[in-house]
């Protein structure tokens, strides 16, 4: 059994996808499970990334993660794919008009970017479009995406967006392995330095075994958000939804 960082209650956060809504509620329970925390420590969020695209409220789900909730909480932040694809787009709009397609222009619209532009729209188009996203992102949505933590370990968990190459050091892992993985991580069976912890991948519950903890449960067409909390050797689930706020899996 993996440990946690001793003495800490620890949470992570599933893909978020622009619904500010689940958010808000996932906030709620994450302040009430945190008063369990040992006075002296702090309890700890970690945010598995994907904070933007397909749903419809990214602009308002990274304000969200700036108003410092959970309240008492160390909050960490990581990068998601999705992140990244957005942060190049913004560098290259031309290079990565790609984005548009895997729920960009559901954030450009959360930004009031008008008008949209379409997959084929022209590069003239694309480009004012690009001209109206960086004039409405605020620079502090700007630093906070630009901010973003490639991993995080805490105790024997290290937490990532996507998943690893179990070949490689943690140090040594590639944006690619740690945003993009997916089947070669999740079907690989060697056991890695630590026990993952990761979304990127929806599936319909929280998945673990002894290499990997998902939590991505597809919050933008599922309604529902998942996290999973961590203390000593224990791990437990939860999840918001919009029928019911406070749930166990």
């Amino acid at each position: 059994m993996s440990a946690f960082a001793e003495g800490r209650l620890g949470f992570a956060v599933g893909d978020i996808h622009g619904r500010a809504d689940l958010l808000a509620r996932m906030f709620e329970v994450l302040e009430r499970e945190g008063e369990r925390a040992n006075p002296s420590q702090a309890p700890i969020a970690v945010f598995l990334g994907d904070y933007v695209d397909r749903g419809p409220d990214s602009a308002e789900v990274i304000e969200l993660l700036l108003t410092q909730r959970p309240e008492g909480f160390e909050r960490r932040y990581l990068k998601g794919n999705h992140e990244a694809a957005m942060l190049a787009f913004l560098d290259d709009p031309l290079g990565h008009r790609a984005w548009l397609g895997h729920g960009g222009l559901a954030t450009l619209a959360s930004y009031n970017v008008h008008p949209l532009p379409s997959m084929g729209a022209s590069n003239e188009q694309l480009m004012a479009a690009a001209v109206a996203f960086k004039s409405k992102l605020p620079a502090s949505h700007l630093a906070f995406l630009q901010g973003l933590e490639r991993y995080v370990v805490l105790g024997e968990y290290a937490f990532v967006h996507a998943g690893v190459d179990a070949k490689r050091a943690l140090e040594q892992q590639t944006d690619a392995d740690l945003f993009w993985s997916r089947d070669r991580f999740l079907n690989d069976a060697k056991l890695f330095s630590h026990r993952v912890v990761h979304g990127h991948t929806p599936t319909k519950a929280p998945y673990q075994d002894p290499r990997r903890i998902g939590l991505d449960t597809g919050a933008y067409f599922s309604n529902i958000l998942s996290a999973a909390q961590f203390e000593n050797q224990d791990v437990r689930f939860l999840a918001v939804s919009l029928s019911d706020p406070f749930s166990h899996f």
